[in-house]
């Protein structure tokens, strides 16, 4: 799977350079409640807004939307004049998925950006708003000769929530013309558009030789979330890979089920990173703080204080997403409400 922006935020793999160094000693920290974390959370959110490197920026626009938190929209609408194209994609994207109208006159005039992926952004953002057309450059963008502004489209075509893209996207799924990361995104559209027909796409996914396809598939066995996909993804707990089990562990706690608690245990309780290199542990803590805010439960929130302290941005940001969720789970009765 390429690096290309499109995908860091589709997928929140959260994929961009290193920090110097990297804790990797974790203890659990029992005590009060993960409530007690939000001060922190939100103070690491709010640098990530402003940090100097435009990936974090985007990542922290994601978490953001995916959060639900309006308070800092605002933020992120100033940040739709960004001088990267990432940014400003993310920026358009979460305002469209929040409906913020109030930034209603700011995307408008983003239909003419420079960039073809933030002008198609724009048109999902404004569709979403109920103005103008219906995804309509989205649509157009499908036939694009450029890769990732045709993968974006898919993107944003599935999380448009209009079956009636399920042609185009099958389209672009089978064209000979698209790469990987747009028929791997394809997929995922056409699942989070609740169509079983992609089911055995996403097992062939699953059952790859390559890591990057098993993610990807793991993933969009999530966004299908049928009992036949929630199986599927109980099958992944098994894999090969750390990776893949935390991202099948993530999946699972966000379609309720608990089953992965063991797997997020196992990188802290038995240090599974001993033997790899910085860039992978990094990883391993960013994915293992994301499915601890999907799973949610006692025995590995109390891991959040130590993450939220990791000398990792990337793991302080996807740990900051994990307090804010588990928190709304607790106050929504054990419900995931995000």
């Amino acid at each position: 799977m390429k690096n290309t922006f499109y995908a860091v935020i589709a997928c929140a793999v959260f994929i961009f350079g290193c920090e110097e160094s990297l804790q990797n000693s974790y203890a659990p920290v029992p005590g009060g409640p993960v409530e007690e974390l939000i001060p922190e959370a939100d103070r690491i959110i709010q640098e990530g807004l402003a940090d100097a490197n435009s990936l974090i920026r985007a990542n922290t626009i994601e978490i953001v939307a995916a959060t639900r938190q309006i308070k800092l929209m605002p933020k992120v609408e100033r940040l739709m004049q960004d001088d990267f194209v990432l940014v400003r994609f993310a920026s358009v994207l979460a305002v469209g998925d929040m409906e913020y109208s109030f930034a209603r006159n700011s995307v408008k005039r983003l239909l003419k950006d420079t960039d073809e992926n933030v002008r198609i952004a724009a048109d999902y953002a404004m569709s979403k708003f109920g103005a103008g057309g219906k995804f309509e450059l989205v649509r157009k963008a499908i036939a694009s000769e450029d890769q990732t502004v045709r993968a974006n489209a898919v993107l944003l075509l599935g999380k448009s929530g209009d079956k009636n893209s399920l042609k185009v996207l099958y389209w672009a799924l089978r064209n000979h013309d698209s790469d990987d990361k747009v028929r791997f995104q394809a997929a995922e559209a056409i699942a989070r558009l609740g169509d079983e027909r992609i089911y055995p796409k996403l097992w062939a996914m699953l059952i790859s030789v390559y890591a990057d396809d098993r993610v990807m598939g793991v993933r969009a066995m999530g966004a299908l979330g049928t009992t036949e996909a929630k199986n599927a993804l109980i099958t992944m707990l098994d894999d090969d890979l750390p990776e893949v089990r935390l991202v099948a562990a993530e999946q699972l706690g966000m379609l309720g089920e608990t089953t992965g608690e063991a797997e997020v245990l196992k990188v802290f309780m038995k240090n599974i990173t001993a033997e790899m290199d910085k860039e992978e542990i990094e990883r391993i803590h960013t994915l293992a703080a994301l499915a601890i805010g999907q799973i949610g439960t006692t025995s590995l929130t109390e891991f959040l204080p130590q993450l939220l302290k990791d000398e990792s941005k990337r793991v302080r940001i996807a740990a900051a997403k994990a307090v804010i969720q588990c928190t709304r789970k607790n106050q929504s009765g054990g419900k995931t409400s995000l």
